[in-house]
């Protein structure tokens, strides 16, 4: 573990960005309500990588795109190197857009395909200004364009090329090179690799990691898949019906799990047996998020569910040093 990462984990750093109450809320026929977001406090703090992981539809996405304010959220609180940028406008936020950054899970859809990936990668540099608040030269950004493509292993050829004419690794690849160009202090990144193949989801996760590396930057990783989360994480956040019900160290969260949920995600990766693989599934289906279920929203599904749980919602509390679950009845051992 680096120094950085020693500090992430015993707090010796302020964080580069923490929400409080993070709430988003979309508005239904006859009056119902979605509830995406659900009431989400944690911090990310400079240097590590926090996963957050659940099954689709449990507000992963959503929640990374609140974080950057590529949406608008219905109550609580983002700072973002100490800043509130709850309710920034477009204006206000568009200096902090170099600061911070996404790269999306389409890697196609996130480049238009009418123009060549040098104009793409050069766009940001020329409509953002440089550290001095002056336009950059046409050389200057020729310069910086070579340097993103030396950063994420693609031949300076690549610039004069179209989207359609690389593979999806590629793409990404370019995606990532993007959201490098501007030199953020954090990037969101949206279930990156869960559209490529396997070989290919483990060469973009290790370029993530030399990355991370070699410019110091902070990630939210976004990802179902527990293989990725557990090689790239620092911390892992679990998540469910647009809560977070378990936050730890990588390491306790998926080796220890407390919250019967996350043991049920630990528990549904594929293991090797004879004759091929065989999965654990998780029992029950997800309640609507637009009818959560009243007391604790796993309850339906939890093998463990006691009359409690289905009156009093829990919250967040710690089960060891760096590690809270939001569970009434902690498993075991956890």
């Amino acid at each position: 573990m680096s120094a950085q990462q020693a500090a992430t984990m015993t707090g010796d750093a302020a964080p580069l960005m923490e929400v409080r109450d993070l709430r988003k809320t979309y508005a239904l026929p006859r009056g119902q309500t979605l509830k995406a977001v659900d009431g989400i406090s944690l911090s990310v703090m400079p240097g590590e990588v926090l996963g957050l992981v659940g099954e689709s539809g449990c507000g992963k996405s959503t929640l990374g795109r609140c974080l950057l304010r590529l949406m608008d959220v219905t109550s609580g609180q983002i700072l973002f190197e100490g800043r509130d940028i709850t309710t920034l406008g477009e204006r206000a936020l568009r200096p902090l857009r170099t600061r911070m950054q996404m790269v999306f899970q389409d890697s196609y859809a996130s480049l238009n395909p009418r123009r060549r990936i040098g104009d793409l990668l050069a766009e940001p540099l020329r409509v953002h200004p440089d550290a001095d608040g002056r336009r950059r030269p046409a050389a200057a950004i020729t310069a910086r364009l070579h340097e993103l493509m030396e950063l994420v292993s693609l031949p300076r050829a690549a610039l004069n090329r179209y989207a359609h004419e690389f593979s999806g690794g590629q793409r990404q690849r370019i995606n990532i090179a993007r959201a490098l160009a501007l030199s953020p202090r954090l990037v969101v990144a949206d279930e990156p690799v869960s559209a490529l193949d396997v070989s290919v989801q483990a060469q973009i996760v290790n370029l993530f990691m030399d990355l991370q590396a070699r410019l110091g930057l902070t990630y939210v990783f976004v990802a179902h898949d527990l293989a990725v989360v557990r090689q790239i994480s620092t911390r892992v956040a679990v998540m469910y019906l647009g809560a977070v019900v378990e936050l730890g160290a990588t390491d306790s969260v998926l080796h220890h799990p407390a919250h019967p949920y996350s043991a049920a995600l630990t528990a549904a990766v594929p293991r090797p047996v004879v004759g091929g693989m065989r999965a654990v599934p998780l029992g029950g289906d997800i309640p609507s998020p637009i009818a959560r279920p009243a007391g604790c929203r796993f309850h339906t599904r939890c093998p463990h569910v006691q009359e409690r749980c289905r009156a009093e919602e829990p919250v967040l509390r710690p089960v060891r040093p760096g590690h809270e679950v939001a569970c009434h009845f902690p498993l075991p051992g956890a």
